[in-house]
Parts: C-alpha cells; structure tokens; sequence
C-alpha cells in the first residue's frame, strides 16, 4: 500500500466515526462505516472510507505536508522539463508543488493505493497524471522514467522495503534525482511522544508505525542496496503550525487509538468513551505550544537523497 504523508496514515483508520461534524461540515458518523473495521491500523482499511482523504487534504495537507513538499523538491533542484514521480502521493501535495514550480516545462505523475485519495487529488488538480498502485509494483509504463522521485512520508508503511526501493530505482532515470522522507522515532519529538504517553496511560505501549523507519543509517543502507549511487541523508526539524489545534489533536488521538492492541478490541461507544478521556487529558500537552489560538510544534524527519 501507498500511504502519502506518513504522518496521516495512520490517523486515517479511526477518524470517521468519531471526528466532530462540525469540524468538517460533513456528517461523517452517518456513513454507514464498520467501526471495527475503521479502527484498524492498516492504511488500506481507512483508505477505502472515502470522508478521510477530505479531511486528510483540509486538515493536514497544507499545514502538515506541504512545508516538506517544498523542502524535498528544493534538494532535488527541480529544472524545466523535468518529468516527476510522487510516490505514495495522497491528496497529492508533493505532486502539486513540483506542477507549480514546472508549471507546462514539466510532466508530473502521482500513483498512490487509495482511490479515494485520488479522487480527491483529480478534483484539486485535475492536470496531473494519478494512478492507482502499489509501492512494489509501480504502475509504469514499458520503459517509462522520471527525472526526479520523490516518496515523502510512505516508506515506513511500506510491508516490503526493499521491493519499493527497488521499485524507485527502477522509475529513476540514469542521472536523475531521488528524495526519501521517513519521520524521525517520536522518542525525538517531545510534543508526540508527550501525546502518546497520555494515551497509553489508557491503552498500554503503542507501537506507532508513523516513527518506525527513523533510523537514517538504516535508510541509507535500503537505497544503497537497491543500487541508488550518492546516498546521503540529513535530519531536519521545521515548526509546523495549525491555526486550530483541536482538529489535529482529535485525529492524532484517534490513530493511537487505532494503533493500540486494546484499541483494536474496544466496541465503538468504548472506544468513543476513551478517545474523548485522551482528548480531555491530552489538553494541559498543547499548552507549551500554543501559538495564538492555533498551535505551533517541532518535527523532524529524515530527508534522504541519491542519484540514480
């Protein structure tokens, strides 16, 4: 499966049934959606809940993704003409960039696993080629390369690593430029693992899979492996700002929820019962970052690159 944006992937599970109508003006809890099947952690069971990739795209996509979407492109020094690849692309943020700073001197393609994400990313920009497809087995053309790939945020979802890279290797043009983002452990982001400790005062360890290739070396290694030349990596922190924090931590709460052992096992009036305790306790965590009536935090991933 293709998770755009690592981040929101694993939110995407959880958020349907619970998240406040009035935070996006859609009835979400009438969509007739399985709670147990949307509180499962794997992407692909909330991919196919078509109200997530609306929230994903009002609530995360600009705020969350886009100041990386930028930052990624920048180390791969986009030029006119080239052709670009967004893997595990989403709503499409990363793909969105690259089509604005190419502008018609470019030709730029976003291939994710989600329909419904991709539905939502013909709707915003309708110009750009989507294609439905998995990481570890691109839907490309016969001989068919990029200039530039990018994979922000996906790979760590990824079920067979090497087979994905192997996969960007195979879309990377001789001379072309990759860029790989992977969110550092949240054991190095103080505001998420403050968030994760609240929830597992309730539901026991919670192994979020969001943080779990936050290894740069390890990174590394994977691209060498799949033959990229050039591999280097940096770990970068960005403030992220939300001009309403609540939405965001409603969602975040929701994915650890969905993350948990216990969380998987709870019916739904229990599982609303315990998200809202993990809300409520989770308050005094965004206190020391307020910004305005917003909220403004540190994140850091890794940002690798190679040539191919």
């Amino acid at each position: 499966m293709m998770p755009s944006a690592g981040l929101c992937r694993e939110l995407e599970p959880a958020v349907c049934r619970d998240f406040p109508a009035r935070h996006v003006g859609i009835k979400y809890a009438n969509l007739g959606i399985d709670p147990l099947e949307a509180m499962m952690p794997l992407p692909n069971y909330a991919m196919s809940q078509a109200s997530f990739p609306e929230m994903y795209e009002r609530w995360l996509a600009g705020p969350l993704f886009q100041p990386w979407a930028e930052l990624a492109l920048e180390e791969v020094e986009l030029s006119p003409g080239d052709r670009v690849l967004d893997i595990a692309c989403g709503t499409g943020i990363v793909a969105r960039v690259a089509r604005e700073r190419l502008g018609d001197a470019g030709y730029v393609v976003g291939i994710d696993v989600s329909s419904n994400m991709l539905a939502v990313a013909r709707a915003v920009a309708p110009g750009i080629d989507w294609r439905e497809g998995n990481a570890g087995a691109l839907p490309l053309h016969d001989g068919e390369q990029f200039d530039i790939v990018v994979c922000q945020q996906g790979l760590q979802f990824f079920p067979d690593k090497p087979a994905a890279a192997a996969q960007m290797r195979r879309a990377l043009a001789k001379g072309g430029r990759l860029a790989v983002a992977t969110w550092r452990s949240d054991d190095e982001i103080p505001f998420f693992r403050e968030l994760r400790r609240v929830a597992e005062r309730h539901l026991g360890a919670i192994a979020d899979q969001r943080y779990s290739f936050g290894d740069a070396a390890a990174l590394e290694a994977l691209l060498r492996d799949a033959g990229f030349h050039e591999v280097r990596s940096a770990t970068i922190s960005r403030t992220i700002r939300f001009q309403d924090g609540a939405p965001f931590l409603r969602l975040n709460t929701m994915a650890l929820v969905g993350m948990s052992a216990v969380g998987k096992d709870m019916g739904d009036q229990e599982r609303k019962r315990v998200v809202e305790a993990i809300v409520s306790e989770s308050a005094p965590a965004l206190h020391p970052y307020a910004d305005g009536s917003g909220l403004a935090f540190e994140l850091s991933t890794n940002l690798a690159t190679a040539e191919g």
